[in-house]
């Protein structure tokens, strides 16, 4: 059997929408979001997660959220990312070398929930499944593990190890998830 693959998924941070005559692929992250990605930032570190591959978006605000978060790894900004649909997704990820035995993607919603509900055995977590289906916040992180190579991805395939939120993390007010907004 291989080696047990683990995604981690994240949603960039909550971005400004201060500027509404910026163009939405390069809107910056709001003060809530950079607070927010320190947060993410303490969680990877006091969690030992060092993803090998870090796929991120190519707008602003997924770099930003990328440079906020420092994770250890190899990072690769993708402009296909910006658009991808959640099978888009899963095909980019199909393409992940067999010897990454770690990927974390940074991306937008609809797709990056779609994509870890898609993935995620119903055999899991009910509660953080629940949670995860009734909304992925701006800054959340849901982590999938795997028993198959990154080629055999498929709708059920994982495992939803955890879904936790900046809110979650640090309830501070106005630390946590963001708001809802076109688009994510």
């Amino acid at each position: 059997m291989s080696q047990t693959k683990r995604l981690f998924i994240l949603r960039h941070a909550k971005s400004s929408w201060d500027d509404p005559g910026l163009d939405d692929h390069e809107r910056p992250l709001a003060p809530r979001g950079r607070r927010a990605c320190k947060v993410m930032a303490d969680h990877l570190r006091t969690s030992a997660i060092e993803p090998q591959l870090v796929l991120c978006s190519s707008s602003r605000r997924t770099r930003e959220t990328l440079e906020g978060i420092a994770p250890a790894g190899e990072h690769v900004i993708e402009s296909e990312l910006y658009s991808a649909s959640t099978a888009d997704l899963v095909e980019r990820l199909r393409r992940v070398p067999d010897d990454v035995g770690s990927v974390m993607l940074i991306g937008h919603n609809p797709a990056v929930q779609m994509l870890a509900l898609r993935l995620a055995r119903r055999d899991g977590d009910a509660g953080e499944r629940v949670a995860l289906a009734r909304k992925f916040p701006t800054g959340a992180l849901a982590t999938l593990t795997f028993e198959c190579s990154w080629s055999e991805l498929a709708p059920g395939s994982g495992r939803l190890a955890a879904f936790l939120t900046p809110k979650e993390l640090n309830p501070k007010p106005g630390a946590g998830a963001g708001a809802p907004g076109p688009p994510a």
